[in-house]
């Protein structure tokens, strides 16, 4: 893998990072598998490009990509609370809404964004070199995601947050509304999830109403591959893990389909990606047994 390619990798893992944040909210705090990322990532790349190539100014238009993405989760919410969906259920529902929704929003299937000016652009207009500044630009944002959710957390509030994920019947006893957390959360999950689309589409210069499918599914490899690696029970490092997670999945993608390891091809992402996970789901498991069974040998030892 050449320096173009690493840096290039290292941009789709920090923009994937964020949406690893949304779904360690989601998955992590508030215990709410929630699949609606695949619709609200390309809802933000839609609404940011039909925005840009309108003359909005791209921070403009990237704002109002996270605004409009936070809305899907709260929709999500809704039919899960008021309605008493099943919170799985809920969620592909709004999930499938959203596919048409994000045409409308485009008008089309996709919209290119070639030749016009991105949040991008003024770094690059400075004579940095495009390869190197987009994921400085890009890992700037996500650094800047990652401590307004350590700063979020560590709050009274977001203990609250924290404790609906655990325990909703003691949050209810202390007069707390579970209710509103888990708008809440999953507004502000969704909102980093379409924060993380706005920029795909910035970076690639296009958005695609099927450029959602399977994001959830990176977005858990994320999580659980960095919880593996690193893990902890403190916010800040499952923080700083779901990010570092993200871009070692990418990192550990791009590598092997480029060297063609075990015959691997481009078409065989979404293998690459469902054996990284079981293998990322299977490791702590493997831990605590080989943990176990060194004990019981020093056991049998001392004796």
């Amino acid at each position: 893998m050449n320096a173009i390619a690493f840096f290039g990798t290292l941009e789709v893992g920090l923009v994937y990072g964020l949406v690893a944040l949304g779904v360690y909210l989601t998955f992590r705090v508030l215990d709410f598998p929630d699949l609606t990322v695949d619709g609200s990532f390309p809802m933000g790349a839609a609404v940011a490009a039909t925005l840009i190539v309108s003359g909005v100014d791209p921070w403009v238009a990237t704002f109002a990509a996270i605004l409009v993405s936070s809305l899907t989760g709260l929709v999500t919410a809704f039919l899960t609370v008021k309605c008493g969906i099943l919170n799985l259920l809920a969620s592909i529902l709004t999930m499938i809404a959203a596919f048409s929704i994000n045409i409308r929003i485009m008008g089309r299937p996709n919209v290119a964004l070639l030749g016009v000016d991105t949040i991008l652009t003024p770094f690059e207009n400075m004579g940095m070199n495009p390869v190197y500044a987009r994921p400085l630009v890009v890992g700037v944002l996500v650094l800047l995601s990652a401590l307004f959710v350590i700063r979020l957390l560590a709050s009274d509030f977001g203990l609250g947050l924290r404790a609906t994920g655990v325990n909703e019947r003691m949050v209810k006893a202390q007069g707390a509304s579970t209710a509103f957390y888990t708008y809440f959360g999953l507004a502000l999950s969704n909102a980093f999830v379409g924060f993380s689309g706005a920029l795909f589409a910035q970076t690639n210069s296009f958005a695609d109403v099927t450029s959602g499918v399977g994001t959830i599914v990176v977005g858990l490899a994320a999580v659980i591959l960095g919880q593996t690696i690193l893990p902890g029970r403190k916010v800040w490092v499952a923080v700083v893990a779901v990010i570092l997670g993200s871009v070692l999945y990418r990192l550990a993608v791009a590598f092997a389909l480029s060297s063609g390891m075990f015959g691997l091809e481009a078409s065989d992402l979404n293998l690459v990606t469902a054996v990284l996970v079981a293998v990322a789901l299977i490791a702590p498991k493997l831990r605590v047994q080989y943990q176990k069974s060194k004990k019981l040998r020093e056991v049998r030892a001392a004796k």
